[in-house]
């Protein structure tokens, strides 16, 4: 990871340069990913898994307030029609929500121990290792009939039901895709995980 930075007016202005976390698939990213910290990329794979996360998009603008400048890590634009800067941090320079609302936005800033509250990252990085796969048509349906027919399952009772795909891969994606949903705040997924269709 290299991050460098650049002088603007007499503020700092970090810029990101061949900077790369795990896990390298990404869902609903507007845009070439580009993360400056592990934090950032921890927070965009809960943006991935987060039901009511339209789509968002890496260091989308800059915010400027008189001599300051700052670039959030992520605008989020999210299924009402909302949408808000945000950026993974443990300490928000009070400038930056009153720069933001300038813009014409709200803006969040997203604490480590919000981030990784619970099971819901980890079970995020273990589902988007699987995102760059495919699930074959073949293997949805049967997926979404056996649900409609018995309502839920567990992955240990579903996992006969992918013929074409790996199993784990092809249940992940199809989370990831939102066809199907999981408890990921319970637990590690797991055997016993109880998989449901998302109705539309």
């Amino acid at each position: 990871m290299r991050i460098e930075s650049h002088s603007s007016r007499g503020s700092i202005v970090p810029s990101v340069t061949n900077v790369s976390f795990s896990p390298k698939a990404t869902i609903n990213c507007i845009g070439a990913p580009s993360f400056r910290s592990k934090a950032a990329r921890d927070l965009a794979c809960l943006l991935d898994v987060d039901p009511e996360v339209d789509s968002w998009e890496c260091l989308p603008l800059e915010l400027s307030l008189e001599d300051f400048r700052h670039t959030p890590d992520f605008l989020v634009s999210y299924v009402t029609g909302q949408q808000r800067l945000l950026d993974a941090c443990d300490a928000a320079d009070a400038r930056v929500p009153t720069a933001a609302a300038g813009a014409g936005y709200t803006y969040q800033f997203v604490r480590r121990e919000e981030r990784e509250r619970g099971w819901r990252l980890r079970n995020a990085r273990d589902l988007l290792r699987y995102g760059n796969h495919k699930c074959p048509l073949g293997d949805r349906i049967r997926v979404i009939a056996a649900l409609d027919e018995v309502g839920s399952f567990s992955i240990a009772e579903g996992l006969s039901l992918f013929r074409e795909i790996t199993p784990v891969a092809g249940l992940a994606v199809l989370v990831l895709q939102r066809m199907v949903s999981m408890d990921l705040d319970e637990a590690l997924i797991g055997p016993e995980t109880i998989v449901r269709r998302i109705e539309r």
